[in-house]
């Protein structure tokens, strides 16, 4: 089969990518367009798998171009976005036209060539602040966040290519992924690489939202599983632990993992607006269980150590002495 994934080059993306590779897939990564030639995350990648892509750059932005890059693939996973919610306070027009209008070329592009499988993926920051728990798919929708506003948008407009224009998609929605490769802008490579660095205060936002953290792995796996299940097409489809821990806890658990002489420090330039702050997170994962029969299985405490390795290696990439929105 054929595959494209947008994003390739983030996060996500390229640990995605990189699954789809072990597991045979022809995949082409469509990665954002610099004049330094980087392909972000999939750069680190072993030379025998590089190899193995097919590398394309531009802008989820440009409709000609995703059309272009779509053509000939049978299955598309649509990971390219912005991300950072603290930036959004900032950029919200960039977050619609990368969000919103980069998902609409992706939605007119497998109108038009018929592609036949298409996973959009959404975020569990759709939610808001919990309603009740574990959040299943019925939960209402709250934007919080110019940021979250945007996918709330991205993926009503998916549901509308579906119920309109038949068109075979697929809402995934990761709750808190984390991982190797994940930037300091996450919370949890904010502390691990502030401890690392030998800081005494480890700065952070509010400590007491919860979250469920979801390791990237699992994430990727998520994902290959709903696209490989006819019945998941035209569904919202939660990944999630059913597991939070506060970033209180989180941030204390840490601590004794790295340096536990650390104190923590809270600054308000990292903390959200206050009706802005998601407060709390826990995700149900029945439905994503049913249909596929997996479901994530990497336990925090494993998934932070793999975490703090690869951080210890790469320490070079993150900037420690400044916050990174």
């Amino acid at each position: 089969m054929k595959v494209l994934v947008t994003g390739a080059d983030g996060f996500i993306g390229s640990h995605l990518t990189e699954l789809l590779l072990e597991l045979g897939y022809d995949a082409r990564a469509f990665v954002l367009y610099n004049s330094f030639g980087s392909w972000g995350w999939l750069d680190t990648l072993p030379r025998k798998k590089r190899d193995a892509l097919d590398v394309v750059m531009g802008d989820v932005r440009d409709p000609a171009f995703v059309r272009t890059a779509m053509k000939g693939v049978d299955c598309v996973f649509h990971l390219a976005a912005l991300i950072a919610i603290p930036y959004s306070y900032y950029a919200p027009d960039a977050y619609v036209d990368t969000n919103i209008k980069g998902t609409l070329n992706v939605l007119n592009a497998a109108r038009e060539l018929g592609t036949e499988r298409l996973l959009i993926t959404s975020t569990s920051e759709v939610y808001g602040t919990a309603k009740y728990v574990p959040i299943d798919e019925k939960h209402p929708f709250q934007g919080q966040s110019p940021y979250s506003a945007t996918k709330i948008g991205a993926d009503r407009l998916a549901e509308s290519y579906y119920r309109s224009f038949h068109v075979p998609l697929t809402i995934v929605r990761p709750f808190n992924t984390y991982g190797p490769r994940q930037s300091a802008r996450a919370v949890i490579p904010t502390i691990i690489s502030q401890l690392l660095a030998g800081y005494d205060e480890i700065k952070l936002g509010s400590l007491t939202p919860t979250r469920d953290f979801v390791f990237c792995k699992d994430t990727a796996r998520g994902f290959v599983e709903l696209s490989k299940c006819k019945e998941a097409i035209g569904r919202e489809v939660n990944i999630a632990t059913g597991q939070e821990i506060s970033i209180g806890e989180l941030a204390r658990k840490l601590i004794q993992m790295i340096r536990p002489s650390a104190k923590i420090v809270c600054q308000e330039q990292r903390q959200r607006p206050a009706a802005s702050e998601v407060e709390r997170l826990l995700g149900s994962s029945e439905l994503l269980y049913s249909l596929t029969g997996f479901k994530p299985r990497t336990p925090i405490e494993v998934g932070l150590k793999e975490t703090i390795a690869w951080i210890r290696e790469h320490m070079d990439t993150y900037k420690v002495d400044r916050y990174s929105l």
